[in-house]
């Protein structure tokens, strides 16, 4: 087994998890990626070589890595849930051209006062998407 297979077997079974096939095959897959996929992104993945996982298998998986806190569910379009396995403080920036979807480093805009915000809401935390054009869909 390889080191990266060493480690991902060590932090699932670290959070409490069995470490099934499917289980790892996702965890792995998102590990991989930056993109932010869906759950069917996922599954086209999988299932690339040949047909292994179910939607239903992928869902179980991502909401049992998302309850162990390995990855977290993104919204950065209306109805379509995405995954990261960054679960660390970051923001995202999101093409509104081309649907590129990048991470923006937390103290990039550590500047936000929340303390302007009502004093009748206890804020717990938040995250800003930037919209925009990225570089290969800027006009020349």
């Amino acid at each position: 087994m390889s080191s990266q297979a060493d480690q991902i077997v060590t932090v699932l079974k670290s959070r409490g998890l069995r470490v099934t096939p499917q289980r790892f095959a996702v965890y792995a897959n998102l590990l991989g990626r930056c993109d932010h996929p869906t759950a069917d992104d996922i599954l086209h993945d999988l299932n690339q070589a040949a047909p292994t996982s179910s939607q239903a298998t992928v869902y179980s998986s991502l909401q049992a890595l998302r309850g162990a806190n390995l990855v977290r569910e993104v919204l950065l379009e209306e109805g379509v849930c995405r995954y990261d396995a960054n679960v660390g403080p970051h923001h995202h920036f999101r093409c509104q051209s081309c649907g590129a979807i990048a991470d923006i480093p937390w103290e990039t805009l550590s500047s936000l006062d929340l303390q302007t915000l009502s004093p009748r809401w206890q804020i717990e935390g938040y995250e800003v998407t930037v919209r925009g054009l990225c570089d290969r869909c800027q006009p020349a």
